[in-house]
């Protein structure tokens, strides 16, 4: 079966994500599309603290159906994980490294860490402190 994402009702994007997520896994989380779930750790470099990216980066994976969370660090940098279909997965790779929040300038961005995984070990998306 095929992961089919919609765009669902923005009243509860956490009860939409479960739904989404047990909607996966329950189809056998693999098709010819590359939709094998998967989680990736990244670092994301350059001015991005204090412009708001975590809350970005947020808005960004639960759009997206990804589960994950976001953390500042006392370097500067922004890390964090990112699991679900790999597809989406790399979109989100593909925002973080090269659009992430209005206002922030990323000169780098590093993903560490990606692997298969058979099901998401994450719920929501969150930002660590």
């Amino acid at each position: 079966m095929k992961l089919v994402v919609q765009s669902r009702s923005r009243s509860n994007p956490i009860q939409n994500l479960r739904k989404s997520s047990l909607e996966y896994t329950m189809s056998g989380g693999s098709d010819s599309t590359g939709s094998d779930l998967c989680s990736v750790d990244f670092e994301i470099f350059g001015y991005v603290q204090g412009v708001c990216f975590r809350m970005y980066s947020e808005r960004k994976g639960l759009s997206l159906g990804l589960v994950g969370w976001v953390k500042n660090t006392n370097k500067g940098t922004v890390v964090g994980q990112v699991q679900g279909p790999r597809h989406l997965v790399n979109e989100m790779k593909i925002w973080l490294s090269k659009e992430g929040s209005p206002s922030s300038r990323i000169t780098r961005a590093v993903f560490k860490n990606e692997k298969a995984i058979p099901k998401l070990e994450l719920s929501g998306f969150s930002t660590r402190f």
